[in-house]
């Protein structure tokens, strides 16, 4: 390597360390990361002069000159996040962190046509003003969806619950003034959960949204397999012959796992069977029952397959938290090495968590290229 790219890896190293502590002195830096005073203090000014970090204050003497404190400027830089659905469209925006600053959910059909695009990009350019951020502090926009993408990420090659099959980042990006790029929406969600956990390497992440998705994390890296299928949980058949999915087979997951499962006998509306089930309501108490048989093979299945944590998101798992210990011992019942369902978690993100996994892509390429 030449100078140069050594020392772009020294001050990435320096801006990540100072991503995950707390105000800290140069001289500490250098010691945790076995850097040179000059280096770091090199470096220091230099992320300095970019605002991407910040002075905060002096340390109590220990006895000589007091050390001057440094922190990472978490809103530097924001990135947008968004959620394409059938019926809706999501909005987030979030800053360096990962912190979710503000967010907006409208109902917005999908459809594919230009006026569609044209009026996301309006959604986005609105945002940013009500946001009240400098459109130069903008890193990018992230766009999630619920198909399955060309191994560069430009296009689209398998959408069936949106019609977007061949369609381009461009169709996106011609209206949106900003660096834009496509993420499958369950990749996204599972990469958020990842996000700042950093003694979890490898995860599986099933996503029971209205269509039932999800995704592997090896070494907190997406793994997307040859064909970019990798993930597709919805579409494992757990009931041989069984009912008809929407994908034209017949006992697929998301035929029994789904959302819908459980919000159809609510009028599409999650929140209020969760009510009722609380409420020990029969009707949603027996669809209650018959869904989890379905789940814990699933769960057990991922958990044969991958031997790792399994975290349970999208509009149903975010309601989970509440009956979590339930799920762990029908799980550990089905399992032949295990006695116990500790490695079964529910969703940290509740809210927009695809939209927020589809920005923290923009952010995780801005911290790994500073």
């Amino acid at each position: 390597m030449n100078s140069i790219e050594v020392k772009k890896i020294n001050r990435n190293a320096i801006y990540k360390f100072l991503s995950n502590h707390n105000p800290i002195s140069i001289q500490e830096i250098a010691y945790a990361l076995h850097m040179s005073l000059p280096t770091v203090t090199q470096n220091i000014k230099e992320l300095q002069e970019r605002d991407l970090i910040i002075e905060t204050g002096l340390f109590e003497s220990t006895g000589g000159r007091k050390a001057k404190g440094f922190a990472f400027n978490s809103v530097a830089k924001y990135a947008i996040g968004l959620d394409i659905t059938r019926n809706h469209v999501g909005i987030i925006l979030t800053d360096l962190s990962g912190k979710v600053i503000k967010n907006v959910r409208k109902q917005y059909p999908f459809v594919n046509l230009i006026e569609y695009f044209e009026e996301v990009g309006h959604l986005v350019k609105q945002f940013i003003v009500d946001c009240e951020i400098q459109s130069s502090r903008v890193l990018g926009v992230g766009i999630a969806l619920p198909a399955i993408l060309s191994e560069d990420k430009q296009t689209i090659n398998y959408a069936t619950v949106i019609d977007f099959k061949g369609g381009s980042v461009k169709d996106f990006s011609e209206f949106i003034p900003y660096p834009c790029t496509l993420v499958n929406d369950a990749n996204a969600a599972g990469f958020a959960e990842l996000w700042g956990e950093g003694n979890i390497q490898n995860v599986v992440y099933l996503s029971l949204n209205n269509s039932v998705g999800g995704s592997v994390i090896i070494s907190k890296n997406i793994y997307t397999g040859e064909n970019q299928r990798s993930g597709e949980f919805g579409h494992m058949i757990i009931v041989p012959n069984g009912r008809k999915c929407y994908c034209g087979q017949k006992g697929c997951v998301d035929a029994y796992c789904s959302a819908k499962i459980l919000s159809d006998s609510t009028n599409g509306k999650i929140a209020e069977f969760f009510r009722l089930l609380s409420l020990n309501n029969s009707q949603q108490q027996v669809l209650w029952e018959e869904y989890l048989t379905h789940l814990v093979v699933t769960i057990n299945n991922l958990r044969m397959l991958y031997d790792c944590n399994v975290i349970l998101g999208g509009y149903a798992g975010a309601y989970m938290d509440e009956y979590i210990e339930y799920i762990r011992e029908l799980v550990a019942a089905k399992n032949t090495f295990e006695v116990d369902g500790s490695y079964l978690y529910v969703c940290k993100y509740k809210l927009e968590a695809t939209a927020v996994g589809a920005a923290l892509q923009q952010v995780e390429s801005f911290m790994n290229n500073v």
